[in-house]
């Protein structure tokens, strides 16, 4: 497993006080370096090799980590690899989204390993939460004696669902505005006796992929996530920016024209790049909205409305690459969305074909990457959360990882 991080930034404390934190420093270890010996742990860390030996039976009788077969071929003794056990432990993501709702199970490694999701035409709160409790209930039942190893809820929504409510017009803008006075987070801590914590959803879904994706490899980048509704987040030096307002990395906000005397104010981001725009047009026309995120959204008989969309938020995503590298010194853009990967393939493209027409004179372009998450991003994201929370280093900005 590859990882940014430098070995440096995983010492641990051979001070007695330190138990927790140095078997926090153990995980995080193996969780970035794959399976590995004591030995090699205890140099990693530079813990001393009794206080590994320590903290490992501890995990091993947890049964946070199994050993490997032996490596043989080496001097010495045969060396047992430890790594972490995926049903060590397991979370819980729940994600509140425009179009649809996903319950996702993770495993200590986070790896998905079972999913509840639920579609609508937009999120009416009564059925929203009616669904959210089935669903919890069909996950525990699936996941059997295991759910008792379940640590925790990551809650993951847009920070104001009620917003842009008057894009969606109708019953969908009355449903989405009663979404102003609810206390998504206490909602959903009444449905479960496990702790929840709460993230942004375009926030979670660059956990997921600072943990998971690119984040292994890459320091700084711009985190562009494609969905009903279009936004992002940010990782610099392999730190999450939330900013004080949890806004850092909102790009769906991001003006993208300059406003003048008697045109009006310039377009946002979100009303350029977002799904809801092909969705509308394919709705117009008589067809299913959702198509947007189905590879079948490529065919041929949607061409007259993929095409100009295709076109309209490839340049709006540009501009938005360009001001960002201004601004920001970025390694990479990364782009990821829930919608069809043949349409997000073809959207990356032009993204890049429309970063010709900009100078980056003074300085860095940015790569463009393609995620490596997916879809289910802000799901697996929330779904990080009580895991890191629990069992890596830093508690409270769990994403971190710090640099020599």
């Amino acid at each position: 497993m590859n990882s940014a991080t430098p070995t440096s930034a995983m010492r641990g404390s051979n001070h007695v006080g330190m138990r927790q934190f140095n078997e926090r420093i153990v995980l995080q270890a193996i969780r970035h370096h794959g399976a590995i010996p004591k030995a090699d742990l205890a140099r990693l860390t530079q813990l001393s090799t009794q206080t590994v030996a320590i903290i490992v039976g501890r995990l091993l009788d947890d049964g946070l980590l199994v050993k490997q077969d032996r490596v043989r071929g080496k001097i010495g003794q045969p060396s047992v690899p430890l790594s972490l056990n995926p049903q060590g432990a397991f979370s819980v993501g729940i994600q509140v989204g425009r179009r649809n709702l996903e319950l996702l199970v993770a495993d200590f490694t986070g790896q998905p390993v079972e999913r509840v999701e639920v579609l609508y035409d937009y999120p009416d709160p009564d059925h929203l939460f009616a669904s959210m409790a089935e669903g919890l209930q069909t996950l525990q039942k699936r996941m059997g004696d295991l759910w008792a190893r379940t640590v925790g809820v990551g809650l993951t929504a847009p920070l104001s669902l009620h917003k842009w409510a008057d894009l969606m017009g109708g019953q969908a803008a009355q449903a989405l505005a009663r979404w102003e006075h609810i206390d998504l987070p206490a909602r959903v801590q009444a449905l479960t006796d496990l702790p929840v914590v709460f993230a942004k959803d375009t926030t979670a879904a660059c956990v997921a992929e600072l943990l998971q994706g690119h984040g292994r490899s890459v320091r700084s980048f711009l985190y562009v996530f494609v969905g009903t509704f279009i936004g992002g987040g940010l990782v610099l030096s392999g730190h999450i920016m939330n900013g004080e307002r949890g806004n850092a990395g909102a790009i769906g906000s991001l003006p993208v024209g300059l406003a003048s005397a008697g045109s009006g104010m310039p377009p946002q981001l979100l009303q350029k790049a977002s799904g809801w725009q092909l969705e509308q047009a394919l709705l117009a026309a008589g067809h299913d909205p959702l198509l947007i995120h189905q590879n079948g959204i490529m065919d041929a008989a949607y061409a007259e409305f993929t095409a100009p969309w295709i076109v309209q938020a490839s340049q709006a995503l540009a501009m938005t690459v360009a001001s960002s590298a201004a601004l920001l010194d970025l390694d990479a853009v990364v782009m990821d969305g829930s919608l069809g990967a043949p349409l997000m393939t073809a959207l990356m493209a032009a993204t890049q074909d429309a970063l010709a027409q900009y100078r980056f004179d003074g300085m860095h372009q940015p790569q463009l990457l393609a995620g490596q998450v997916g879809a289910h991003a802000r799901a697996l994201g929330g779904a990080l959360l009580p895991l890191h929370s629990q069992f890596f280093p830093d508690k409270d900005i769990f994403l971190k990882q710090d640099a020599a």
